[in-house]
């Protein structure tokens, strides 16, 4: 029986979700603007944990301290009346013009420094509210032309940039961790660090590589093609998943941050399984878009429909793992003895070598011939998201 959400779930959206007025690069919007308060007041009611945002979210882009001030007291007033946290903020730093080479990254020193001055700002108001993640999503980080950006330099402004916000972060000795969000292109023709792998190689170069982490989402890596389950999976192994942005998506095309689920729905049950079993214990973070074609209504029906879907997920991901059968196909298809190291218990490489049974005497004819279970296996996982198992 599927319930309704509770604070548990750790179900949370961006402000910047349902508050999309569902404008697109061939049309106007066809929705108003949508007021933070009322925002979180909606949220709360329909069972979300939380709330997240850009500081353009909240407070207007040029807004001056008067008008800042009063914008966050309102929207504190609106947490307190609600209960809903906020685990995690970002900053706006691909809409205004001035970002139209980049943040972290323009050629424009000026701007570079702007740009870390405003991610430092937006950190103190993050560390107010209570927020332990800081996103980071370099999305006009890239370029149209190989001829824009020297790669090698980019790389060293990006690195510096991390660097110097780590450190303040330190500095200020504010709880909070950086994810860096991997996305491959859009609104950039190339945006550079595009996939988890490029983003956690890049991570291992930072002076304060303990403290940055990863914010994957699911229509980023797929629209590369990517398994995104295996991205998860990895990011969790390196203990560098520090919080994840669920959406659908329809393979290698245009972000579609459908709701989540609405996509490759095969994908989203092993994911949730992955998220649910693998050791992640972070928020849920939806990060969708609303429909163009619907009233607020249809927005608010769309955020249930989020939860919603998470929570069938589970519920399937959970009977799947109770199942007899798939506990024997897994055994089977010895899944569970990729978790046996190798080598045993103090085995060199010389031992290895002495071990006849490993290679000389090998019936690698007779294992060739071995099935693996798999296609019962995969079928079990499909009926059991079928709700036919």
């Amino acid at each position: 029986m599927v319930g309704e959400p509770v604070a548990e779930d750790k179900f949370s959206f961006g402000l910047w979700t349902v508050g999309w007025r569902a404008n697109d690069p061939f049309g106007e919007a066809t929705r108003p603007t949508l007021d933070a308060v009322e925002a979180v007041h909606r949220l709360a009611e329909l069972g979300a944990w939380g709330v997240t945002f850009h500081d353009d979210d909240l407070i207007p882009f040029g807004s001056d301290d008067g008008e800042r001030a009063k914008r966050i007291e309102r929207f504190r007033a609106a947490l307190d009346e609600t209960g809903l946290v906020v685990p995690m903020a970002t900053t706006n730093l691909f809409t205004h013009p001035v970002f139209k080479d980049g943040a972290l990254t323009n050629n424009d020193r000026d701007i570079r420094r702007f740009a870390l001055r405003k991610v430092m700002r937006n950190m103190d108001l993050a560390a107010e509210l209570g927020a332990k993640t800081y996103v980071l999503w370099g999305g006009r980080e890239g370029s149209e032309t190989d001829a824009a950006k020297d790669v090698a330099a980019a790389m060293d402004r990006y690195r510096e940039g991390i660097d110097t916000l780590a450190q303040y972060v330190i500095d200020q000795g504010y709880d909070l961790r950086l994810a860096l969000e991997p996305k491959p292109n859009e609104p950039r023709g190339d945006i550079l660090l595009p996939t988890i792998g490029h983003a956690l190689a890049f991570i291992s170069t930072l002076e304060h590589h303990e403290l940055v982490g990863v914010n994957p989402e699911v229509g980023h890596e797929q629209m590369a093609g990517l398994n995104f389950v295996h991205g998860i999976g990895q990011a969790l192994w390196q203990g560098k998943l520090f919080h994840i942005d669920l959406n659908g998506q329809h393979g290698p095309r245009y972000d579609q941050d459908l709701v989540f689920g609405h996509g490759d729905v095969l994908s989203a049950f092993f994911l949730v399984d992955l998220l649910e079993h693998g050791g992640y214990d972070g928020p849920r973070h939806f990060d969708y878009k609303p429909p163009r074609t619907e009233d607020m209504e249809g927005v608010w029906a769309s955020a249930a429909a989020c939860m919603r879907s998470y929570l069938l997920l589970r519920e399937r991901a959970r009977a799947f793992r109770a199942d007899p059968r798939v506990a024997e196909a897994l055994e089977r298809s010895r899944v569970t003895e990729l978790s046996q190291p190798t080598l045993g218990e103090g085995e060199s490489p010389a031992d290895l070598l002495a071990d006849r049974t490993a290679f000389e005497t090998f019936d690698a004819e007779a294992a060739g011939r071995r099935g693996y279970a798999y296609a019962q296996l995969s079928q079990l996982a499909f009926e059991h998201l079928l709700g036919a198992a």
